[in-house]
Parts: C-alpha cells; sequence; structure tokens
C-alpha cells in the first residue's frame, strides 16, 4: 500500500489537483480520504457561533480519528469515514465506507501540520500557490458551495485564514518531498507524481 499526502494553504487548487492525478491512475485502486471530513462535530453550538469558529487551526480537526482510521485502512482493513457538512458545519450522520487500495490519498490543508499524521505517508506532497491568488479562488469557491457572500469570505480570510496559513500551514511545506507550484493545473508537476506512484507500486510488488 502507498499512503500519499497533499496539502497546501485555502484556494490553493488541492482537490483539482487530486482529481487530475486520479484520473491517471486505475480507479479500482485509489482511496481518497478528505482531512475536511475529520472537522470537530459542532452540532452543539449555535448556527451563528460555528460560522464563527477558526477552521484554519489545527485544533478544528480531529487528527485523533483520522491518524486511527489511516492506520486501520494501512492493516486492511475498511472504516467508516465522518462527512462534514459547510453549510451546516456538523457532521452529518452518515458515513461512508472506504475500503483499503493499494494507494491512499489524504488530501486537506493541514494534512502535513500534525507529525502522527505525517509518519502514516510514504510521499508528502505541497501544493504551493500565490497568496492572492489563493483569495480570489477561496471569493469563488465559498460563494458558489458553501453559501457565503463576498464580505464574509474576505472577512474570514483576515481574521482567520491568511494568519492560520502563516503560522501553520506555510511553514508544513517543508516536511514535503515534493512542492507543486501553480496549483492544481501543474501538468508536469502532475505527470511527474502519477510516474512516481506508478514506480513506487511496481517496487512494491517486486519486493512483496
Amino acid at each position: 500500500m502507498l499512503v500519499i499526502g497533499i496539502a497546501g494553504g485555502s484556494g490553493c487548487g488541492k482537490s483539482t489537483f487530486v482529481r487530475n492525478i486520479m484520473e491517471q491512475l486505475p480507479p479500482e485502486n485509489v482511496a481518497l480520504i478528505s482531512q475536511d471530513n475529520y472537522y470537530n462535530d459542532n452540532s452543539h453550538l449555535p448556527l451563528e457561533e460555528r460560522h464563527q469558529l477558526n477552521f484554519d487551526h489545527p485544533n478544528a480537526i480531529d487528527f485523533k480519528l483520522l491518524v486511527e482510521q489511516l492506520s486501520i485502512l494501512k492493516q486492511g482493513k475498511s472504516i467508516e469515514m465522518p462527512e462534514y457538512s459547510y453549510l451546516t458545519c456538523t457532521r452529518a450522520e452518515e458515513t461512508v465506507t472506504v475500503e483499503p487500495k493499494p494507494i491512499i490519498i489524504v488530501e486537506g490543508m493541514m494534512s502535513l501540520v500534525q507529525e502522527k499524521l505525517r509518519k502514516l505517508f510514504d510521499i508528502s506532497i505541497f501544493i504551493d500557490v500565490d497568496d492572492d491568488e489563493r483569495l480570489i479562488r477561496c471569493i469563488q469557491r465559498d460563494i458558489a458551495e458553501r453559501g457565503r457572500d463576498v464580505e464574509a469570505v474576505i472577512e474570514r480570510y483576515q481574521r482567520t485564514v491568511k494568519p492560520m496559513h502563516l503560522a501553520f500551514i506555510a511553514p508544513s511545506k517543508y516536511h514535503a518531498d515534493v512542492i507543486v507550484p501553480l496549483g492544481g493545473q501543474n501538468e508536469a508537476a502532475k505527470n511527474m507524481i502519477v510516474k512516481m506512484i506508478l514506480q513506487k507500486l511496481i517496487d512494491e510488488s517486486e519486493n512483496s
């Protein structure tokens, strides 16, 4: 099994990059774990308070559960991955069954922040994009997908996204094996990483 961690700041194009990689790999051999599904459940708080929470601090993530479930997958057992709603800022009652596959991709902006999680990765990748470009993408995404207006997105960016990026996420790129500039559309980087993944799978199969 090959476990790949892909991190990067909010709006850097992680999801696009992961999707582009997965399109080049045999679908039956790949499972995707999204760090965003492991946000702490905040259903005990009123909706207005939930929207004011700092979702860009590592404490917002249930790393204990993420590490536990990734370890279970590495043991060849399936997990029930939680689902998280950005609209309600709570976990859904339903879970998603994830089966162990030869390739496990863990994607999320803080995937390289926590040491216990990093130790489970065979390859660590950081998507590095200019701050102004990330802000534009955040505005477009949060309006289209998360029900927020421009003012709310900018306020959150200034209050939590930018300072938390500087404090936690940007420094985590120094734990990466590969740093990818220009975001999810970097074709050269995508092709290189797909080739690396396939070669490592070949090496593992030959050594097993």
